[in-house]
């Protein structure tokens, strides 16, 4: 049976489903797409993250793990959730080395960190780690795949939209929001207009809460693609979910549950409103900033002149080399691409 099939029989015996509740089955589910023997995030996968598209990320973040150790003091330890292949943590951990345990929901990318780390740091959610944590806690591209609600306007009302069957096919279909996602619609939706749909992310906050709970003393580092509420709003006529497969935009996120990846652009408004609340102090920046403060930006005029060196050198393979580095690089501070990302640091 496939995993469309199961849901369809599931929703058959038991009426619709929110679509959280599909969203964790479509991503996590043993037949999921992230639940399977498919390791998603690398260039013969189906998308790539910054730490894929050059080390230097993991680099430059090696010296905000430095500052933030100097700050706190020992015992201190990184735990990276979402780990994936340990494509940040592998790069990081070379520039400074500090103690690391991974998190991650993938068996195939578990299996993969295991040249990374040992076995006994690697886990599958972050209440496994040993408490209390002390360190930096970071979550790159892990915010947009924790399931999510979604809310459509509807003649000035929020409706939410849960998952049915007609025929063979699963859709949406209308139904009462539940208290907890109208409470978050009316503190994060945004003044949206009607027909415009709203990624309602309760489980981001709850993940979040958690984590600050957890933590002793440091900081959680959550990079993610997303905007403050009212940057979001431009976005709203559609809504921001979609899917992602073999690098591109794939099929509507109800047509293929377990073969693409499902995603829509983080809420960062209500996670710093939960975390404020909560005591902490936060920070909000984009990608770009944050890596040009690290001395991304430094490194990248150091890479042109090195380039041009080798090209007057005639170092055919030097200069080749370092213009694939310079050119990762250029991708990570890109203004409209990952450049574009939001960082949320949120202080303990």
């Amino acid at each position: 049976m496939s995993l469309k099939e199961h849901i369809r029989t599931k929703v058959d015996d038991n009426g619709p489903m929110p679509f959280d509740e599909f969203m964790a089955l479509a991503l996590y589910h043993p037949e999921g797409f992230f639940g399977g023997e498919t390791l998603r995030s690398e260039r013969a996968g189906d998308f790539l993250t910054s730490p894929e598209v050059s080390p230097l990320f993991g680099q430059m973040l090696a010296g905000f793990v430095a500052r933030e150790h100097q700050r706190i003091g020992d015992p201190f330890l990184v735990y990276e959730v979402g780990a994936g292949s340990g494509s940040l943590l592998r790069p990081l951990l070379e520039v400074y080395e500090v103690g690391a345990h991974a998190i991650e929901a993938s068996p195939a990318a578990r299996r993969s960190l295991e040249t990374t780390l040992p076995s006994d740091r690697i886990h599958v959610s972050l209440r496994d780690v040993p408490k209390p944590l002390r360190g930096l806690v970071l979550a790159n591209e892990l915010i947009d795949n924790l399931p999510m609600a979604v809310a459509q306007r509807v003649d000035g009302q929020w409706r939410e939209r849960w998952v049915g069957v007609d025929g063979d096919e699963l859709v949406f279909v209308d139904a009462e929001p539940r208290r907890g996602v109208a409470e978050w619609l009316a503190q994060y939706g945004g003044d949206v207009a009607d027909g415009g749909w709203v990624e309602v992310q309760l489980q981001a906050g709850e993940w979040l809460l958690e984590a600050i709970e957890m933590l002793e003393s440091g900081s959680i580092v959550l990079i993610d693609y997303g905007e403050t509420v009212e940057g979001l709003l431009p976005r709203r006529a559609d809504g921001t979910l979609r899917t992602y497969r073999a690098h591109h935009l794939g099929p509507h996120p109800l047509d293929d549950p377990g073969k693409t990846d499902i995603t829509a652009d983080v809420n960062f408004t209500a996670l710093q409103a939960l975390a404020d609340g909560a005591g902490a102090s936060t920070h909000l920046f984009r990608q770009d900033d944050f890596l040009t403060e690290l001395g991304l930006r430094d490194r990248l005029t150091e890479l042109r002149y090195q380039e041009l060196e080798a090209t007057r050198a005639g170092n055919d393979r030097e200069r080749l080399t370092l213009r694939s580095t310079r050119t990762g690089v250029e991708t990570l501070l890109h203004p409209r691409g990952l450049g574009d990302f939001r960082v949320l640091v949120v202080t303990v």
